[in-house]
């Protein structure tokens, strides 16, 4: 079941897939651009096949959700919103701070949050109210007022429950490119934002990219991805049900064991086969395995610079010293170290968040966290002697480059008389 990669050529095939999805993308933001509300209801008509009446979901429509979901999931949603909340207000800074660094020179940050955002939960071959939860709450926890909802319809009474929950402000049964186009340019209906944050498929993620001078966005977000670095000491079992939960969530999803030891291939390989038989979802396992395999490494210190160099969205370590292995990784969207970590505890509840970078965007990017929902101002507070002890070198400096007013701005104010 398991295949070996050729690890280079399946690095570049992730990432294959979304220069196709360019030109139908460009076509959609146009007519948004054009047409507006009239381009997503037609849009959505087309892709969707639903109907719609109105963009924007009611309030009594939210209402009417709750009483289609059980009360177990209603509190399993407010729980996990409880630890999400939890960590990222671990990673929220300080409104203001300031350092005096020398006699009369005070340094700092302002931070302040966006005043209105995005996010994107996809929709489609199955529902994803915890997508809603990892959106919303680390803006609500960085201070951003507005926050604003699109997905594709039929929306899932449990994913506007999740909404309500995290306080979604406005909720739009529009999804697929056209409605990142439509939070980015605005419609009508829709105000623009300033930040577009959540994963998708090739549409959604080029249609953020190439919306970039628009609005900004998180990071390239797009099939789900896991790397398993394990040695012989990993189970084959949890190993093996690891790479089915990636691999279930779509068939373009790329799941890669890396390891040192080949008998732990082949029991592996064995689970899978054992587990996609009886697999509700089996027929997105099997298209999404033809992208999975397996690469052999010399040892755990070859096998983990082979994990840096894939950056995988998520990375399971199953070895005998995961701390050792922990401290080699440089590139990978989250990390769960442990033979019980699986990686769906991260996806829900653990307080971690699951919107990450694909396609080895780890590279350069990182998860979605309070930071992406706020910006930060430098601050100068400067008085006579901290003027007096840059002065002169500021001024020597402006001269040097030829910027003569400059020079002047601080020799005035040495010059002023007490």
């Amino acid at each position: 079941m398991l295949k070996q990669l050729d690890i280079e050529q399946w690095s570049v095939r992730r990432r294959g897939s979304l220069s196709e999805a360019r030109r139908p993308v460009e076509e959609i933001i146009a007519r948004v651009r054009e047409e507006g509300d009239n381009a997503l209801l037609d849009l959505t008509e087309r892709f969707d096949k639903v109907r719609l009446e109105h963009l924007r979901v009611s309030r009594e429509e939210i209402e009417a959700a709750y009483l289609k979901v059980d009360e177990y999931l209603v509190d399993a949603l407010r729980r996990a919103k409880a630890n999400i909340e939890a960590f990222h207000r671990m990673q929220r800074p300080a409104d203001l701070w300031t350092r005096e660094v020398g006699p009369g020179l005070v340094l700092g940050v302002k931070t302040t949050p966006l005043d209105r955002v995005g996010i994107y939960v996809p929709g489609g071959r199955a529902s994803y109210p915890s997508t809603v939860l990892m959106c919303a709450v680390p803006a609500k926890v960085a201070g951003v007022p507005h926050i604003v909802m699109c997905t594709p319809p039929p929306v899932n009474p449990l994913t506007l429950v999740a909404a309500d929950i995290a306080g979604v402000d406005a909720i739009f049964t529009v999804g697929g490119a056209q409605a990142v186009a439509a939070m980015a340019l605005g419609t009508r209906t829709i105000s623009p934002v300033q930040k577009i944050v959540g994963p998708g498929n090739v549409y959604v993620t080029m249609a953020k990219m190439l919306l970039r001078d628009e609005v900004e966005i998180d990071s390239p977000a797009g099939p789900s991805e896991i790397a398993v670095l394990a040695d012989s000491t990993g189970d084959a079992e949890f190993i093996a049900a690891d790479i089915l939960a990636q691999a279930e969530h779509d068939p373009n999803a790329a799941c890669v064991l890396v390891t040192d030891d080949e008998n732990l291939v082949s029991k592996v390989g064995r689970e899978i086969e054992r587990e996609v038989a009886r697999s509700e979802r089996r027929e997105i396992i099997e298209r999404s395995l033809q992208n999975c395999g397996y690469v052999l490494a010399r040892d755990i210190t070859s096998a983990v610079e082979m994990v840096n160099f894939i950056a995988p969205e998520h990375l399971s370590i199953q070895v005998a010293d995961p701390q050792a292995a922990l401290q080699g990784v440089r590139n990978a969207g989250s990390i769960f170290v442990g033979r019980y970590a699986a990686v769906a505890l991260g996806d829900y509840a653990s307080g971690t968040n699951h919107v990450l970078p694909t396609a080895g965007y780890a590279h350069v990017h990182s998860g979605l966290d309070v930071a992406h929902f706020m910006k930060r101002s430098s601050v100068q507070i400067v008085e006579r002697e901290g003027l007096e002890s840059l002065g002169e070198m500021v001024e020597a400096l402006a001269k040097a480059e030829g910027l003569f007013a400059h020079a002047r701005s601080v020799s005035v104010r040495r010059k002023e008389r007490s």
